[in-house]
């Protein structure tokens, strides 16, 4: 068979051209075969000057930088090509970022954790796969991060896990959007900012009490950092996680792309120079002198019996600070229960031991009371006991953990209680937070009580500082999960929310981990360990003054949430202007007999 017709005019199509003038090309009176044809749509297609805008496009509008993110570096060959390695990839990479946190405490591999995570996701072949990728590896983070829950949930943190992993697609969508291909330098920048304001709303949405709270945050690994520590100071742990996540940003595009490097480098030394600017100029908490805090940890009791002997054991370690001039004496957790607690006889040894001591108690109730408005069912109480017994200062714990002290919508999900260790009757909840004043022998020290999880929040502390107070006291039991992470976990928060406030923080537990830090967030003194049954004093120091976290909040999620909008708009704007499709043009024409044109 003869073709007849000139020679193909490969790659004369470039971005913008007209289709009737494409058309007609490869449509000239000669005709061209069936394969001819189809090569020019290839070339035409593939050789276009212009970026395409998929998940790999360029993301500064027509630059011609862009690249599909299943081109160059895709996974569409080799180990990743299957759809099961590539999960168990995914899944693996997002678990990697827990090795930051404590007990592993590799706090400086939080700077390159996620690195794998977002290589993988920028070669992923389509934006559906992307948000697969997203997906995948919030699970393996959530399940990471909080696996110590594995014996009160069983098999419920998968689906917990899988639930929660959702808001990462989203993130993945981004991440794909920006660093596919090979970004241009705007690209680039745009996802040194954008990428770590988009990882920062899941944080934000898991900071839901009814989600978990804010556990894991990753800003939170940094907590023994004297320079993150000063970041927190000025935005908090949410400014802590945008710079790690902008280090992980800028760290892979200087793997992913020869181009994109000096961009990159010239990033990261942005961030570095930001954090030394914070280290200099943001402003310091003034020492004030010291405060005397004694915590009291009973350690692990169990069998028959145990919160009865649990109690003795605290007074008996009350009555070792006799002589040691302390200021307050904290208990933890649930340290009184509802048995103890409806017994007159509790009062009155409380009260003998704040004479005793010559020092006011925070103990903690865990038993059925009556609040103020008339509220009767089981509260988890911060009690504070003085010479003459309870002084009427009392806190009702207000943030709840879900399934452990209530089941939410319990007439539909009452079943776990068969299954894992929720809560047999749901806990009330306080209504307002308090500042409590100790007596003029404690030189009236202002003391904001929180409980548990509630240390994890951010704006709790924050608030009580505002209210006034000038110590922040966490009281906690972890004894469920002893011999895992999260007693380590839970204790270095306190850093955080000391720095974050200018103020000390002193955390308080049954079992271990208490521990106390000073106004900048160092640790004072030694902390208790879970193998510790001991009374512990911390000579705690005192500071006046705010930080800029302090008066201005959570401006790093406002303004992650603006550079979102503003991603937003571009990408809007850039599809308004996108000039739609024009016609088709006549048909190629095609060799005598083929199906797309019968023979003449």
């Amino acid at each position: 068979m003869r073709i007849r017709g000139g020679r193909l005019p490969i790659g004369r199509n470039p971005a913008g051209a007209s289709d009737e003038g494409a058309s007609d090309e490869a449509a000239s009176g000669e005709g061209t075969s069936a394969e001819g044809a189809s090569a020019e749509g290839a070339s035409a297609e593939g050789t276009s000057g212009e970026g395409t805008s998929g998940e790999g496009g360029s993301g500064d509008g027509g630059s011609g930088d862009g690249q599909a993110a299943g081109g160059r570096g895709s996974a569409g060959t080799g180990t990743l090509s299957s759809p099961w390695a590539r999960g168990t990839a995914a899944l693996l990479a997002g678990a990697l970022p827990a090795l930051a946190f404590p007990a592993p405490g590799l706090w400086w591999f939080a700077y390159v954790a996620l690195v794998p995570w977002l290589l993988l996701i920028r070669t992923a072949h389509s934006p559906r796969r992307a948000a697969l990728d997203g997906w995948i590896g919030g699970i393996g983070f959530i399940i990471a991060v909080h696996h110590w829950l594995v014996p009160s949930l069983h098999v419920f943190i998968v689906l917990l896990a899988a639930l929660l992993g959702l808001l990462w697609a989203p993130w993945g969508l981004l991440v794909s959007r920006l660093l596919g291909g090979s970004p241009s330098a705007s690209r680039a920048v745009a996802a040194v900012v954008v990428v770590p304001s988009g990882w920062l709303m899941i944080e934000l949405v898991r900071s839901w009490e009814g989600l978990g709270g804010p556990w894991g945050l990753l800003g939170a690994s940094q907590w023994e950092v004297a320079p993150a520590l000063r970041v927190a100071s000025v935005g908090g742990v949410w400014l802590v996680s945008l710079l790690v996540l902008a280090v992980n940003t800028g760290a892979a595009l200087l793997v992913a792309d020869r181009a994109a490097r000096t961009t990159a480098g010239v990033l990261l030394v942005v961030c570095a120079l930001s954090v030394a600017a914070m280290w200099a100029w943001a402003p310091r908490p003034t020492d004030t002198g010291t405060v005397r805090i004694a915590v009291v940890q009973p350690g692990v009791v169990e069998g028959p019996g145990s919160v009865a002997r649990r109690f003795d054991r605290g007074v008996e370690l009350t009555r070792s600070l006799e002589g040691r001039g302390v200021d307050l004496v904290v208990w933890g957790e649930s340290s009184i229960g509802a048995g103890a607690w409806e017994r007159p006889e509790t009062a009155r040894r409380l009260a003998e031991l704040s004479r005793r001591v010559g020092a006011d108690l925070l103990v903690n109730v865990d038993a059925r009371q009556t609040d103020g408005s008339g509220r009767s069912g089981i509260f988890k109480s911060a009690v504070l006991v003085g010479p003459d017994g309870p002084t009427g200062d009392r806190y009702d714990k207000m943030r709840l953990v879900p399934f452990g002290e209530y089941v939410p919508a319990r007439s539909l999900l009452g079943w776990a209680t068969s299954v894992g260790k929720a809560a047999g009757e749901d806990r009330l909840r306080g209504d307002r937070q308090v500042v409590m004043t100790l007596p003029d022998g404690a030189r009236g020290l202002r003391i904001g009580p929180l409980v548990c999880f509630e240390s994890a929040f951010p704006d709790m502390s924050r608030r009580l500082v505002r209210d006034g107070a000038q110590v922040i006291v966490a009281q906690s039991a972890t004894s469920t999960f002893q011999d895992s992470w999260a007693p380590a976990q839970h204790a270095s928060l306190g850093a955080l929310r000391a720095a974050e406030n200018g103020r000390p923080m002193v955390h308080a537990t049954l079992t271990g981990i208490s521990a106390a830090y000073g106004p900048r967030g160092e640790r004072v003194g030694s902390p208790l360990g879970t193998d510790a049954s001991a009374a512990e004093v911390f000579d705690l120091p005192l500071a006046r003054g705010s930080t800029l976290y302090g008066r201005l909040g959570d401006w790093p999620v406002y303004g992650a949430l603006a550079a979102l909008a503003v991603l937003c708009a571009v990408e809007g704007l850039r599809a308004l202007r996108r000039p739609a499709p024009g016609p088709p043009g006549p048909p190629a024409r095609t060799a005598h007999g083929s199906p797309g044109r019968p023979g003449r």
